[in-house]
Formats: structure tokens, C-alpha cells, sequence
């Protein structure tokens, strides 16, 4: 899968996601160290081992480089990142039975909006999966020629 390109200084605003997100019962927020065994033990039972091992190097920034969607005190979403990268987005994922509820998107501009806080002009989502989904929420394109890109030569055994 290709990589992706945002202008982060073009960025939707984040609060009135967050708050249409809050009507809702879900909170975005950036996840803290005590959580970090829960975190990682819901990516892997949800998505897979790679990304549970992209989630857990996220939770050794400071600070933390993933955001949490949370639902009635139970996790429903993640979004890291300078997870595997420096200005990297992903991974990301949302629970099956939570997902077209706006989650999501918020994970997005929350994590988004950190790496604009970092100070870069652009992120590059990696591998993304759902590219028409970026460019519409994000106005994301298309890196030509980055497949594999960081993730030549991959140890999957």
C-alpha cells in the first residue's frame, strides 16, 4: 500500500469533532502509561502483532504518541503516531462494531494536530490502507513509488 501526504497546516479544526464525539459518549484522548498493558493487548486481539508492537514504541514518547477513543470506559479506537517514523501517522484502528460512529476522524486530527503542534508542516501517513477515506477527511495524496517504502524487507517470522 501506498503512503500518503497532508498538509498539516491545512487541517480541518479538531474541537468540533471532539465535542460532537463527547455528545456522543466517546472521549479522544491521549493515552498515559499505566494504560499502556491494556492498550497494547486490545490492538493485538483487534488488528495484529505488528501493530500491537508499533503501539507499545509509541507509548515510549514523551509524551505519549497515541490517542484513545473511549467509550463508557471501555476502549473503542487507537491512533499513533512516530510510532515506527518520526512524522508517521498510523497505526490506526477502530473496534468493528464502533466503527462510522466519528471515531475515527477524531483519532485522526487529534494525532494530526499533535504532529502540527510538533512543528511539521506535512505528515506522512504510512501504508494507508483506506486512501479515499484520507483525502476526503484530510485531503491526503498519494506518494507515488512508496510501496514498500519503510516497510521493505519487513521480519513478518
Amino acid at each position: 500500500m501506498s503512503d500518503m501526504l497532508v498538509k498539516l497546516y491545512e487541517l480541518p479544526k479538531l474541537e468540533p469533532d471532539i465535542q460532537s464525539l463527547a455528545d456522543k459518549g466517546i472521549d479522544i484522548r491521549r493515552a498515559i502509561a499505566p494504560e499502556k498493558h491494556i492498550v497494547i493487548e486490545w490492538v493485538r486481539n483487534h488488528f495484529n502483532e505488528g501493530w500491537a508492537s508499533e503501539c507499545e514504541a509509541a507509548f515510549a514518547n514523551q509524551p505519549v504518541s497515541c490517542f484513545l477513543a473511549v467509550k463508557d470506559g471501555e476502549l473503542i479506537g487507537f491512533a499513533c503516531y512516530e510510532a515506527t517514523c518520526k512524522n508517521f501517522f498510523g497505526p490506526t484502528g477502530i473496534s468493528e462494531n464502533e466503527r462510522k460512529a466519528g471515531a475515527g476522524k477524531g483519532l485522526l486530527l487529534a494525532s494530526l494536530h499533535a504532529m502540527r503542534g510538533l512543528g511539521y508542516g506535512y505528515a506522512v501517513i504510512g501504508s494507508a490502507g483506506p486512501k479515499e477515506y484520507y483525502a476526503k477527511m484530510v485531503g491526503a495524496e498519494i506518494i507515488e513509488n512508496s510501496t514498500p517504502g519503510i516497510y521493505k524487507g519487513l521480519l513478518t517470522k
